[in-house]
């Protein structure tokens, strides 16, 4: 089905399901007339079979038929070809049976005595719409190859962010557990984020994120699964855990390797059983809820120092995403200084409109540490500080600066390492060309040993003859 070009009958195959001959054979020869390609089974069961060799565009079905119903066919049907459109025929006194088969997903239904025109309109509407669903489908297509610069609230355009996009829609529809893997900074809590927004049925039920590394063991265990008052010194009333709050929705659980190893088994068990209990409380509460969790340690290091839980890794890891740092995506530079001009100028209400191309080559150069959260932080001190609508090098901080410099002076001191390199091979082959490349005799008149020539010879590609030096 995927493949046909339903502006050409001939190209449809129809496969006609009823017991009663006359029919058959009567809507199997109209359907030929109208270019169409037919088939004709007597009954379900004989259906299924030619199914298995003869992969029909649309199937025309009896309700009421022996053994094989229409409906159990239907349902066989789409479980088996879902691509396979099945039109239902009934008589006036199934109507109800009928109606039935189209939440099941029949396409349309028509009754017997069956009318020739009839059936070429309900053929005809499917066809339009298997055309339209079609050039849908090519066109989405098209959209997520063409090179996304932002994707749900993610801004880049580099090749490893167009694998993760692609890798967030084949997960879009799942409620798998993923694992993000990325340095402080690189936006692991947007790409949650996506996962959760990517998910047309889960978008609209909560989404709850938890830093987990900035809390004790008690507090982060009472923050995920709630307690009740008098558990602990504090806890004055009772108190509804994330876990709760996330119910049908998504957890996002930052720096998961924070959990202490008590906390491990508790999340393991969430993942498992879906069950837990409130801090000083016995009783068991079951959630439904889609994990995310991201770290930028190494786990499988923490595994073998035992800091962290096999089996809970193995649970966590079933999709994993590594985040890349913005070093290795400098491409998006541009992109990402240009989103956080626009935000942190609208903040402040200030025109600014871009950076000059100095300060952009310095943004460029820099190795970003602290990733995009480091870039963001320079652009919205660079917007504050500005004093036109062009940011210029003088409104970063030392440390782009001092970046600058040290690169400035890295390559101010190759340069001096290379002039003085230049003079030494030409002494040494101007030495080698007087004695005629006899490299005892050369080291002698150098004043320097045999193997020390041959590795200064190896280092200025000499070790080949007749090489003549600049000026001879």
């Amino acid at each position: 089905m995927d493949n046909t070009n339903y502006s050409q009958n001939g190209q449809i195959s129809i496969l006609v399901v009823d017991d009663e001959p006359l029919v058959r054979r009567s809507l199997s020869e109209f359907l030929t007339m109208e270019g169409y390609t037919v088939s004709s089974a007597a009954n379900g069961q004989e259906a299924l079979s030619k199914l298995n060799d003869y992969l029909a565009d649309v199937v025309i079905t009896d309700l009421k038929m022996p053994e094989i119903d229409g409906l159990t066919l239907l349902r066989e049907i789409k479980k088996r070809y879902p691509t396979t459109s099945v039109i239902i025929i009934t008589g006036y006194g199934s109507i109800e049976n009928a109606v039935e088969a189209i939440k099941q997903g029949a396409f349309d239904y028509i009754t017997k005595p069956i009318i020739d025109n009839e059936i070429r309109v309900v053929l005809e509407r499917l066809i339009k719409e298997k055309t339209l669903e079609e050039e849908n489908l090519k066109l989405k297509e098209q959209i997520r190859q063409v090179q996304r610069q932002e994707f749900y609230g993610i801004i880049g355009k580099d090749e490893k962010m167009q694998k993760i996009y692609n890798l967030i829609e084949a997960i879009a529809n799942t409620r798998t557990t993923v694992l993000i893997y990325g340095e402080s900074g690189t936006g692991k809590h947007l790409i949650a984020h996506a996962i959760h927004q990517c998910n047309e049925k889960e978008r609209s039920k909560p989404f709850v994120e938890v830093s987990c590394g900035a809390l004790t063991e008690t507090l982060l265990e009472s923050e995920l699964f709630g307690h009740v008052k008098g558990a602990f010194t504090g806890a004055i009333k009772d108190k509804v855990g994330r876990f709760e709050l996330a119910d049908g929705g998504t957890i996002f659980l930052d720096e998961i390797d924070a959990f202490t190893p008590n906390l491990q088994v508790k999340i393991l068990r969430v993942l498992q059983e879906g069950e837990f209990e409130r801090v000083g409380e016995s009783v068991t509460r079951k959630v439904d809820v889609r994990v995310i969790a991201a770290t930028n340690q190494d786990l499988q290091k923490l595994i073998l120092e035992g800091k962290f839980r096999q089996d809970l890794y193995y649970r966590l890891n079933i999709i994993a995403i590594q985040v890349p740092p913005l070093r290795d995506r400098k491409s998006d530079i541009p992109l990402l200084v240009e989103s956080f001009i626009n935000k942190h100028a609208k903040r402040i209400a200030k025109k600014v409109e871009g950076v000059s191309d100095k300060a952009m080559s310095i943004l460029m150069n820099y190795h970003w540490p602290g990733n995009i959260r480091e870039l963001e932080n320079v652009i919205e001190r660079a917007v504050i500080l500005c004093k036109s609508s062009i940011i210029t090098a003088e409104d970063f901080p030392d440390t782009l600066l001092a970046s600058k410099r040290s690169i400035a002076l890295t390559e101010e001191a190759t340069c001096l390492k290379e002039a003085l390199r230049n003079p030494e091979k030409d002494i040494i082959l101007r030495t080698l060309n007087s004695v005629n490349w006899n490299r005892n005799e050369a080291a002698k008149a150098l004043g320097i040993n045999r193997t020390t020539l041959y590795k200064k010879m190896l280092r200025y590609g000499l070790l080949r003859k007749n090489i003549t030096p600049k000026g001879l």
